[in-house]
């Protein structure tokens, strides 16, 4: 695929607020390019810097408009497709105000896919699997408009405590009010 080609069809893309693909994403939208050729292909554009490689087998549009905060979220949407993930833990309890130091570099993810930590070039990604019901958290989670929602304060509170992460950050007062 030449480069001009690629690049206008991932800023149609863009336009329609799509950014983040896998690598099965990008075989659908050229569908001339196949196995090794695609894998060619897919690397001379991230060498032109038009994609970026986040993790293995997922890329962004480098050009895109929408880059920002929640990047990260929409790649960790991506990588668990198919899966029910939420924003929770230290990443959560840091927005509703529990925890004084928030993580700059990190997300920390609840997940109902596998667990495993993805350093990417727009931050860590921590998936930590839950066995809960996707039916049972439905209540307890907030759409805030990003690509994935979030904890509220007990429900992340309650994850903090059932995976065994260290707890002197939080303003237990607080947490325990929720």
């Amino acid at each position: 695929m030449r480069q001009a080609e690629a690049v206008r069809t991932l800023a149609g893309q863009d336009a329609q607020g799509r950014y983040v693909y896998l690598a099965r994403d990008l075989a659908k939208l050229f569908p001339t390019e196949t196995g090794a050729g695609l894998q060619a292909s897919l690397g001379r554009l991230v060498d032109a810097g038009v994609l970026t490689r986040a993790v293995k087998g997922v890329y962004v549009y480098a050009l895109s408009r929408h880059l920002g905060a929640t990047t990260v979220e929409a790649i960790a949407k991506a990588m668990r497709r198919g899966q029910y993930s939420y924003v929770s833990l230290e990443s959560a309890l840091s927005e509703h105000g529990l925890i004084s130091q928030a993580p700059v570099d990190r997300i920390t993810i609840m997940t109902t896919g596998r667990k495993g930590e993805y350093p990417t070039p727009f931050g860590v990604i921590e998936f930590t699997h839950t066995k809960r019901p996707w039916l049972a958290l439905l209540d307890c989670l907030l759409d805030v408009g990003r690509p994935l929602r979030l904890a509220d304060k007990a429900t992340a509170w309650r994850d903090l405590k059932r995976v065994g992460r260290n707890t002197h950050l939080v303003a237990e007062a607080e947490a325990n009010d929720s």
